[in-house]
């Protein structure tokens, strides 16, 4: 039974909107999470969209940012029902005539084989691996004067670079520059802008540590999990109610948006200073993605067997290739040759799939708000490594970039990653400010990943805006 008021209400169940939630619950607070949906989740959503027995993550689906996050590897959700799943290879690159690289999470391994710039690869990254909890610490934050100076101090140049100079300047040949091009483009710019380095840092280091895992039964048991331990600390979760306004929702002392800027101007835009409301008015998204999910009547086909070994393959080929598609998006264009991200769970997780079958997800990065349907590159990627490819297709279901934004509103035209993340907006997520979780408003805040540290499943935003809710608490009960 819902409680007649709370301390603290949280509109949106996504990982930040349920991180916060949980670090209130923590301290002894009664909360509420609000979800328009009808489960819980946000990006962590696993359904049924092509086939009866075929199980498809939504969003997210590989989770290395979930494995390491400091706030989600402090919580006990192995005992609330989340396994995780770590293929024996992290990522895997495939290239051209049967070849591919393997990043795996040993160092040595890795740089073995990347050849001649193994030796520059291990140097790059030995001091990251060895250190990753301490920079994972420190990169997942709002912005702060370092924990760890000297270590920070020795990558500012490699963490500020854009990808595609770094990789030029650090590596001789393709396959180290292919491989780290492919982890830049997660960061959704072109690869000639900062900080698209500190991305692929970020990711490689992290695949060379904590791997990069699979949730078994899919990204939905993360969700599910961490509504089950909210639960155990007296939190309530309400889905299928969507607010347009707060005074639609019961008393509290603080609302959290886990939303957009554009779903915070919308439900309480009118409580909110002119001068605020055009500082989100002028908030720049990415571009969106092109989603595909399919029903397969078994494994992908590829040419190199090392991308068998992984749940994660990169489909994009060389450096200038996957920079050349990159650049085309941010001019509004749709590149004949997408760089595609490419998720092959039912490998590793027998439940995805009914016996024999597999399921594949895959996203390509296209133009805000585009309605262009991206299915026939994407495949014509696929099948250039991977022939036959086609014929395995049992089924497929898609959304263009503006359908991702009709499936969940805090993906504006299609941004999945909470809007632009250059060295500008990295500042200044979601306005400019020392406090960005706080609005003006008394009582509202931002908690989702338009707020640093940015986009991924990891709970950072959402750990750190209850932070700035509980500390503006004392201060008010110390006054």
């Amino acid at each position: 039974m819902l409680h007649v008021s709370y301390d603290a209400i949280v509109i949106g169940s996504g990982p930040n909107g349920l991180a916060a939630a949980i670090t209130l619950a923590q301290a002894g607070y009664a909360v509420l999470v609000v979800e328009a949906k009808a489960t819980p989740g946000g990006g962590m959503r696993t359904q049924a969209v092509t086939l009866p027995g075929f199980k498809h993550d939504i969003c997210a689906a590989i989770h290395p940012l979930g494995l390491a996050s400091p706030f989600l590897r402090g919580l006990p959700l192995a005992d609330y029902g989340l396994e995780w799943i770590l293929p024996p290879v992290s990522l895997a690159h495939p290239l051209e005539n049967g070849d591919a690289v393997a990043v795996t999470r040993s160092l040595d391994e890795t740089a073995a084989d990347l050849g001649k710039d193994g030796a520059m690869w291990r140097r790059l990254f030995g001091a990251l691996v060895a250190n990753w909890e301490k920079i994972i610490d420190d990169l997942l934050a709002p912005f702060h004067f370092p924990r760890h100076p000297l270590l920070f101090g020795a990558y500012a140049l490699p963490l500020a670079a854009p990808a595609a100079l770094l990789a030029k300047t650090l590596w001789q040949g393709e396959r180290a520059r292919a491989v780290f091009a492919g982890m830049a483009g997660h960061a959704v710019l072109p690869l000639e802008s900062s900080p698209t380095a500190a991305v692929g840092l970020l990711l490689a280091m992290l695949a060379q540590t904590v791997g990069w895992p699979v949730a078994k039964g899919g990204s939905q048991a993360i969700a599910d999990a961490l509504v089950r331990y909210l639960q155990s600390l007296g939190g309530d979760v309400v889905c299928g109610w969507e607010v347009n306004d707060l005074a639609d929702l019961p008393p509290a002392h603080a609302y959290l948006f886990d939303a957009a800027p554009k779903g915070l101007l919308r439900i309480a835009g009118d409580r909110l200073p002119g001068g605020y409301r055009r500082q989100l008015e002028r908030f720049r998204y990415n571009p969106g993605v092109f989603k595909i999910d399919w029903a397969l009547d078994g494994p992908i086909p590829w040419q190199a067997a090392v991308c068998h070994q992984s749940a994660t393959v990169h489909v994009g080929g060389t450096l200038a290739e996957i920079a050349a598609a990159e650049r085309a998006v941010w001019r509004g264009e749709h590149p004949a040759r997408p760089f595609v991200l490419l998720a092959q769970q039912s490998r590793f997780d027998l439940t995805r799939a009914p016996a024999g079958k597999q399921v594949a997800w895959a996203y390509c990065h296209a133009p805000n708000g585009s309605t262009v349907d991206m299915t026939a590159a994407i495949e014509r990627q696929v099948e250039r490594f991977a022939p036959g490819f086609g014929e395995r297709i049992l089924a497929r279901a898609t959304r263009h970039a503006a359908e991702m934004e009709l499936y969940n509103a805090n993906y504006v035209g299609g941004d999945i990653n909470g809007g632009v993340q250059d060295l500008l907006q990295h500042f200044t997520r979601p306005s400019l400010s020392l406090t960005p979780y706080r609005t003006p408003a008394k009582g509202i805040y931002l908690c989702s990943s338009s707020t640093p540290p940015g986009g991924g499943v990891h709970g950072m935003c959402g750990y750190y805006a209850a932070q700035t809710v509980l500390k503006d608490w004392r201060n008010r009960c110390a006054r």
